[in-house]
């Protein structure tokens, strides 16, 4: 018996070693073809986005951060560094008008005008790669699901899973009432209130009193109309209740 165990524990010590042989092959492998194409990964989103998926099998992180082959030969690193600051910099100009959250759209948009057309190209999937990386520093961001999209959060709100519900309710019309709640998610009143006024205490929601019916909610995230008006923060403030 205990030969047996024996036996078996080599066995497997041996399939160990293959399977470590095999990983470091691939890992090889791959950064000769990061080398072969770096320059491409640098400047077409499409073919980053690829590469990225091909690391993440094999368990190789090329965003993270120290020197070493992939800092070096591809400067991902510096790269979402970069586009980390610049996604900080566009939630920070913006907050006055959106409490803090922005669509992933909008913040693209917004992101590609401030890097000017001759900058290396980015994704959607580049923004959300570093607000990843912002999120893991603690800095208050975080990614909503929101329909077919998601919504950026960058501030250090307390939004539990009733508030991301709510706020996926108003993706339609850019607005929610306790009506459309109660009818859509079966809650109480009470329950409603809490919630849209937790919103309205964090900036995230801005109130309509002169609605016709009941009090809106506007969420400016989702009030696209808001982003096509050239509008000042004096503006923005003085639309607040």
């Amino acid at each position: 018996m205990h030969r047996r165990g024996v036996g078996a524990g080599a066995i497997a010590k041996k399939k160990l070693a293959e399977m470590s042989k095999q990983l470091d092959m691939f890992k090889s492998n791959l950064e000769e073809f990061a080398s072969k194409h770096k320059q491409e990964i640098r400047k077409n989103p499409e073919f980053r986005v690829q590469f990225q998926d091909m690391c993440a099998t094999i368990g190789v992180d090329p965003l993270a951060s120290g020197k070493g082959f992939w800092s070096e030969m591809l400067g991902v690193g510096d790269f979402y560094y970069e586009l980390g600051v610049q996604i900080i910099e566009v939630c920070l100009a913006l907050k006055h008008r959106n409490g803090g959250l922005i669509t992933l759209e909008e913040l693209h948009q917004q992101v590609l005008k401030g890097r000017g057309k001759f900058a290396q190209d980015v994704s959607q999937d580049d923004l959300l790669r570093a607000i990843k990386k912002l999120k893991a520093l603690g800095s208050g961001f975080g990614i909503i699901p929101v329909g077919g999209t998601y919504l950026i959060q960058s501030v250090p709100a307390e939004l539990n899973m009733d508030h991301t519900v709510v706020l996926q309710l108003a993706e339609k019309n850019g607005y929610v009432t306790v009506s459309d709640i109660k009818a859509s998610l079966k809650w109480e009143t009470e329950r409603a209130r809490q919630v849209l006024e937790h919103l309205l205490k964090e900036g995230l929601a801005w109130l309509d009193l002169q609605a016709p019916g009941e009090a809106h909610y506007w969420l400016p995230a989702l009030f696209t109309d808001l982003y096509s008006q050239e509008i000042t923060a004096e503006e923005a403030r003085e639309a607040l209740p």
